[in-house]
């Protein structure tokens, strides 16, 4: 570890030394490393250091989209992280739980974050498969997130948030060979874009992305990975999130459920934080466009890797909804 990185950490965390590291995750297509760090003296037992270090040669992307316009997608996609956790994060209460930021050093090819450590205050579970009560919790962590950002500003956030928005991916849209969805592409986005309700989508809302407490009856979780976070329908973190721990066959049997759930979770929130929103007209708007959320996702995913196992016929389904209403 370089002197940049270990005298960031001491500084912001009052330690007296580093005693150990272990990597957490690599980055995708090789822009760096997380790593835990315990520390000795200071406040903090441990933190996290997301270390992003562009590489000096052409990464291999894992499904072969190694592009120009991804690699700068990503470098604006660690800025706009950098961002949220210097100027928005603080703004997150106990229903939205996510790291506290303790430095950000940005350099020229080298971006360093120092975090909180989840684990420490009780998030230290982290799941692959869920049960309704998780589901549950992760659908309350995204409303009180929604409800907070409502109508916020996006200054250095991305325009329009997630991963996979029309915007940055024209390579996947150029390889899209569902000519219908291909020619409707630009009517879903502006759907999502000009509902008159907005506010900050998370923008990579899946299961692997929310840390969770151990309790069994009443889980908590909390929510990490901010590249994509910026101005949105609320819809496309809900979507996204149900189609990442959901079969098909789930997706389908539980969306009424787990919709009513999430709106009843998100107009409470909402009356409290916003008392002067029309909840009524904010639920009509967005539960109109869960299928165009679901159909844009559908868009990216059929694009970039034709054979997902998230492409199945419910997602089709909803598509060929949105695009018929486009027709009539």
């Amino acid at each position: 570890m370089h002197t940049l990185i270990t005298n960031t950490v001491l500084s912001a965390t009052g330690a007296q030394s580093i005693r150990s590291s272990s990597v957490i995750q690599s980055l995708w297509s090789g822009y760096g490393e997380i790593v835990r760090l315990e520390l000795d003296g200071g406040e903090h037992a441990s933190v996290i250091l997301k270390h992003i270090k562009l590489p000096e040669a052409s990464s291999s992307h894992p499904r072969g989209w190694n592009t120009g316009l991804s690699h700068q997608r990503k470098i604006r996609s660690y800025r706009v992280e950098a961002c949220w956790y210097q100027d928005y994060a603080r703004h997150c209460d106990t229903g939205c739980p996510v790291p506290s930021c303790l430095a950000v050093n940005v350099a020229e090819d080298e971006t360093v974050l120092v975090l909180t450590d989840l684990d420490a205050i009780g998030f230290h579970l982290r799941k692959e498969r869920v049960k309704t009560e998780d589901i549950y919790a992760c659908l309350d962590w995204l409303s009180s997130f929604h409800a907070t950002f409502l109508n916020s500003p996006t200054s250095g956030l991305w325009q329009n948030g997630s991963y996979w928005h029309l915007e940055t991916r024209p390579d996947e849209l150029a390889a899209l060979k569902d000519l219908a969805l291909q020619q409707a592409a630009p009517f879903i986005d502006r759907q999502l874009r000009e509902c008159r309700y907005q506010t900050l989508v998370h923008g990579d809302a899946k299961l692997a992305n929310f840390c969770f407490t151990a309790d069994t009856r009443v889980p908590r979780v909390a929510a990490v990975d901010f590249q994509y976070v910026g101005r949105g329908c609320g819809m496309k973190d809900v979507v996204y999130f149900i189609g990442s721990c959901l079969s098909e066959e789930n997706c389908e049997a539980l969306e009424a459920q787990l919709l009513d759930y999430y709106f009843s979770s998100l107009v409470r929130r909402v009356k409290e934080k916003h008392p002067g929103v029309d909840t009524l007209e904010l639920e009509l708007q967005w539960r109109a466009l869960y299928d165009v959320a679901w159909a844009d996702f559908h868009r990216f995913l059929k694009g970039w890797s034709p054979g997902h196992w998230k492409i199945h016929s419910y997602s089709e389904k909803l598509t060929r909804r949105v695009i018929g209403r486009m027709k009539s």
